[in-house]
């Protein structure tokens, strides 16, 4: 009676790890298709990380953000 018990929350507990990581491969790749199509471009995040660097502002550094390549251009020409 005993291992038939065990076996159950065996299986049980199987059956749950299974969902679960198949929910995980699931969700991990709705995450990489969505940061793919509306995540922020390469440029933009340059372009934040030289705004940070040189001005230390946010409001500067989503701004610049906005510009991406334009601003990183504008860094390399300007510097």
């Amino acid at each position: 009676m005993k291992n038939k018990h065990l076996l159950f929350k065996a299986l049980c507990l199987i059956s749950i790890i299974a969902v679960t990581d198949l929910q995980c491969q699931t969700t991990m790749i709705d995450i990489q298709n969505s940061v793919g199509h509306q995540g922020i471009g390469l440029g933009a995040a340059i372009a934040v990380a030289i705004s940070w660097s040189r001005n230390q502002s946010i409001l500067w550094a989503i701004l610049h953000g906005i510009f991406g390549w334009f601003y990183v251009i504008y860094f390399a020409l300007t510097r």
